[in-house]
């Protein structure tokens, strides 16, 4: 069986001795860093056998979204660090936040002091996290990356698996880093396994290594089937007249504005409800007309009662580089609702949802308006209902989730048999080696 090194020599360049878990004598002190959150006194037997250590560019209370429902699931099994990206703000000393969110996932939140330059950064992050590993006694790991980039700080590690849970082509978002596509070759080169977020993004990066799995977005049935039936009415949509059509989600670059804004000009008699924050675009960008209304974030917890009294719901998703490889969460969320719904010819729509003719599929104005007319006058809703139901019926995060935990299973058995194979193969070459003579 494998066995890992300790959590102090994780700060050593060169690869350490994974049967040898004393500390060297010339390993210097690093720098301790101060944590806040989580007692001294939180030391627990680790269950699984291994923690899973998450690398994000995503904050855990931003959207609760893949990352959230894959991460609570794993901590039913194992101890699981979300390590978000740095805050930068002013104080003496480096730290890192710690918050034990939903299902036990401790989230961990560097913050840094202002005016440090790229090296800095990189630098005080990996003793940030050489200190975490150090004080939560993280010696059994795998590694989760949502983000390559964070690489530059975590490629002195040695864990027992890496997996790369690849949700977005990050590469292809406004403000990307320019070395955004090194890091993430960097990333595929090192790790055992490839998830990718979609069909499409699973065509992207097949080639690229040799264990990629497609994982598209998967349906908490339990959480979004309320909304079939009437749920409280949240005061903010409880005064905007019917037909509702709504959509929830990131308003950033990757919304077709204009073809929102044509909608609500072509009917002032429905009303658009836009639930989400604003990223990454100037609110002031935001189409305004007296049928447009943006209800901001609101919680998870919230979403049936808002899809509830919604009469369809939308897609409305421009046409670009940054959609061309996503694969919307919430279009089997719309559907366990019992929504009509219509989205933009985005890819992972298109297939399965459009060709299966769960979903209507328009991209003009025109043409999305007439597929909201068709979709809420559905004769055949009952009908296209028992086939949403069966196509839904074998989506699930918990499976998502069992799927991968085996994936991870094997590749972790499947390495310990590579070791014992080779340091059995080492014994014998060393058996053969004649004695050295004496002189």
């Amino acid at each position: 069986m494998t066995t890992f090194p300790n959590p102090d020599d994780l700060i050593q360049p060169q690869k350490p001795n994974r049967r040898d878990s004393g500390r060297r004598a010339s390993q210097p002190a690093p720098r301790r860093a101060e944590f806040k959150g989580l007692p001294d006194a939180y030391d627990v037997e680790i269950p699984g056998g291994y923690d899973v250590v998450c690398l994000s560019h995503l904050r855990w209370d931003f959207v609760f979204q893949r990352p959230q429902h894959l991460l609570t699931r794993f901590a039913r099994g194992h101890r699981v660090f979300f390590i978000e990206e740095p805050i930068f703000d002013e104080h003496e000393q480096d730290n890192m936040h710690c918050a034990v969110k939903e299902g036990g996932v401790i989230v961990v939140t560097p913050h840094l002091p202002v005016g440090l330059d790229h090296r800095e950064v990189i630098d005080r992050q990996r003793l940030l996290v050489n200190d975490l590993f150090r004080k939560r006694e993280i010696a059994q790991y795998a590694l989760w990356y949502y983000t390559p980039m964070a690489m530059a700080f975590t490629k002195h590690l040695f864990p027992a698996l890496v997996v790369y849970d690849c949700m977005d082509e990050l590469s292809a978002f406004r403000g990307a880093p320019p070395e955004m596509q090194e890091r993430e070759q960097q990333l595929l080169a090192w790790a055992d396994l490839v998830f990718t977020g979609g069909q499409s993004l699973y065509e992207a990066k097949r080639d690229r290594h040799d264990h990629v799995h497609a994982f598209p977005s998967s349906i908490d049935h339990a959480h979004f089937t309320k909304a079939k039936k009437p749920q409280g009415v949240p005061n903010d949509q409880a005064v905007i007249p019917h037909p509702r059509i709504g959509f929830y989600g990131v308003l950033d670059e990757r919304l077709d504005l204009a073809l929102v804004d044509a909608i609500a000009a072509a009917r002032p008699d429905w009303h658009l409800v836009m639930i989400g924050p604003v990223v990454k675009i100037d609110p002031q960008c935001l189409p305004k007309r007296p049928n447009i209304h943006y209800l901001g974030k609101k919680d998870y917890s919230q979403l049936p009662n808002y899809l509830s009294g919604w009469d369809a719901a939308i897609l409305p998703f421009a046409r670009n580089e940054s959609t061309r490889f996503i694969s919307p969460t919430k279009t089997p969320e719309y559907l366990a609702a019992d929504r009509p719904v219509v989205s933009t010819s985005i890819r992972d729509v298109v297939k399965p949802y459009g060709e299966e003719r769960l979903v209507e599929i328009a991209d003009e104005p025109a043409e999305f308006v007439a597929a909201l007319e068709r979709a809420m006058a559905d004769g055949d809703r009952p009908r296209k209902r028992e086939r949403i139901e069966q196509f839904l019926s074998g989506n699930s995060w918990d499976k998502t989730h069992a799927d991968m935990l085996a994936l991870m299973s094997a590749a972790i058995a499947g390495k310990e048999d590579v070791e014992a194979q080779g340091e059995t193969a080492l014994l014998r070459s060393r058996s053969r080696q004649p004695s050295a003579k004496r002189t």
